[in-house]
């Protein structure tokens, strides 16, 4: 994947109805609100239970910007009509499988067709950069992330077993999938 030409500090991708634009201190509180979902909690183990404005602002003003300065990862807010619809980002790290695919949907978003957008529109963004293929895990049990995943043009390739770690200390198995240039 060739970055060359990418600033990746203020990269924005658009889509016909979003825009996947970087993190701004002013979307702290919206984060923080998003974050406080059960749904999301339940399935990105890696947001803290309880989320303080704390976290918010740690995520939105540190760690998201690091992702872009340091080129791991292009952590994104999910805007509709000028709003926080969710988050999402490409994870840059090296690997046989490329860059990683993740999103969530604010509650108040859900139902509007945003993540699968979302995930299309940032594999779109991998690929045109020279990405060989893209990839996301979803848990197998969250069958609505399952759906945005087709819906995104990925394609399941099968269950990677005991790779998701749980908030309780567990594993869970997760369904790979994966998009390749002209899927």
């Amino acid at each position: 994947m060739d970055l060359a030409a990418v600033d990746l500090t203020t990269e924005t991708v658009r889509t016909e109805r979003l825009v996947l634009r970087p993190y701004r201190s002013a979307d702290v509180e919206a984060v923080h609100r998003a974050s406080q979902d059960p749904e999301t909690q339940r399935w990105i183990s890696t947001i803290p239970v309880p989320y303080t404005l704390e976290d918010a602002r740690h995520y939105v003003e540190e760690v998201a910007i690091r992702e872009r300065t340091d080129g791991t990862g292009l952590a994104v807010v999910v805007e509709a009509d000028g709003e926080l619809a969710g988050t999402a980002g490409v994870y840059l790290r090296p690997g046989r499988l490329g860059p990683e695919i993740g999103y969530t949907v604010a509650p108040w978003a859900r139902g509007n067709g945003y993540a699968a957008e979302t995930a299309h529109a940032l594999a779109e963004w991998a690929l045109a950069l020279g990405a060989p293929r893209v990839h996301l895990f979803v848990d197998v049990d969250n069958v609505a992330s399952r759906v945005v995943a087709r819906r995104a043009g990925f394609r399941e390739e099968g269950v990677v077993r005991a790779c998701l770690d749980q908030r309780d200390g567990g594993w869970s198995d997760a369904v790979l999938f994966g998009r390749l240039p002209g899927d």
